[in-house]
């Protein structure tokens, strides 16, 4: 949680919102990732890519 509370601040002080979608398209890809690691989901998240 740390590290969202640190990258938050940064954006917030730097004005740098436009990283926001780039983060969180990147954690809706780790997300799929861990899903599609050993789950009965795999087959139809594979084939998005």
């Amino acid at each position: 949680m740390s590290l969202i509370r640190e990258l938050w601040r940064f954006m917030r002080v730097r004005k740098k919102f436009w990283m926001l979608p780039i983060l969180f398209s990147m954690f809706i890809l780790g997300g799929l990732i861990v899903l599609a690691k050993g789950s009965a989901i795999a087959p139809f998240i594979y084939t998005l890519f």
